[in-house]
């Protein structure tokens, strides 16, 4: 149980693995990506399972084969509950709140599943530290561990301060336990604003191996590639990346990164995906041009939203309750 919380705990801010990636996958810790895994444009032209992906969320990993038919029908009644204000139109706005709730479908999943593992019984709207602390890190002594000995003890013991630290920040109210939207903050800072500066420190202290408290181009490199023995020339996409980082993350250029340009690089604020989504989609779609879209003109254009193949929307449907 131990070792699944914590890597629930740790999933988007986690270290990455030394291993040569593929060219443009350089930037994991990223956390404002794209809506899709797949590509958005394939040699120049727009990627319909791009447009899939964004408007069905996880649930598009569940795709089953349906006639053209039982597709509009099952998308019509998710259009019911975009359509927020039952006024026959679904707006730019409302196709954008969609698109985020679809996208954040599986942070609710995991925050509910964790929920329900600390507070089995949910005698308690509130989860205390010393709680959370005796299930996860219950079986480590009250003894610090050497910083010279990195064993696994050391390990839990890093991991147990940076928790600590993080529940501090989640814990608003002060009285150190958490509700579950706290706790929403606590598992997932990085889609909580006042959350994001520990996103940020954390980044650093996992690239920051030498402790000077900034990221050189050297730490920025291994934090993401490290060359097996057998490898000769360094691949494109790690080229690329030391240009982005000359060009575009040291923003003072004096060679390394500081904690506002770590920001700025992993929790970028200059586009927002959801929203290009939605004007895409209703570009696609909008037959009158008066910048919203009726059902009929939705279902009209049904493949553009899932496809000949549409997911099985039970799952969305019966929690549409709380979008």
């Amino acid at each position: 149980m131990v070792q699944t919380s914590l890597t629930c705990l740790f999933v988007i801010i986690c270290v990455v693995q030394a291993v040569p990636k593929p060219e443009n996958e350089g930037s994991d810790r990223v956390i404002n990506r794209e809506l899709s895994d797949e590509e958005h444009f394939v040699k120049s032209h727009h990627n319909p399972e791009y447009d899939h992906e964004a408007f069905l969320g996880e649930e598009a990993k569940t795709f089953k084969h349906l006639t053209p038919e039982e597709s509009s029908r099952r998308l019509g009644l998710i259009v019911d509950k975009i359509d927020k204000d039952n006024d026959g139109f679904v707006t730019q706005e409302e196709l954008k709140d969609w698109i985020k709730y679809t996208q954040q479908r599986y942070i609710r999943d995991d925050v509910e599943r964790q929920w329900k593992s600390y507070n089995p019984d949910e005698s308690s709207n509130k989860l205390t530290w010393e709680s959370y602390k005796k299930m996860v890190y219950g079986f480590m002594d009250e003894k610090d561990y050497d910083p010279q000995v990195h064993d696994e003890n050391y390990s839990y013991s890093v991991m147990l301060k940076r928790d600590r630290r993080r529940w501090s920040v989640a814990d608003q109210d002060g009285d150190d336990a958490l509700s579950k939207e706290e706790f929403t903050g606590f598992l997932h800072p990085e889609d909580t604003e006042h959350m994001k500066d520990v996103v940020v420190l954390e980044t650093l202290e996992d690239i920051d191996k030498d402790g000077d408290g900034k990221v050189s181009l050297s730490e920025y490199i291994d934090d993401m590639y490290r060359p097996e023995e057998e490898e000769g020339e360094e691949p494109e996409w790690v080229k690329n990346e030391r240009e982005q980082f000359s060009n575009y993350r040291d923003k003072d250029g004096n060679g390394f990164m500081d904690n506002e340009e770590i920001k700025n690089w992993i929790i970028p604020e200059d586009f927002d995906h959801a929203e290009a989504e939605a004007k895409h989609l209703i570009y696609e779609a909008d037959k009158d041009l008066d910048k919203k879209l009726t059902k009929e003109e939705i279902l009209d254009k049904y493949d553009v939203f899932v496809g000949s193949q549409a997911t099985d929307f039970g799952e969305a449907l019966s929690r549409h309750d709380e979008f």
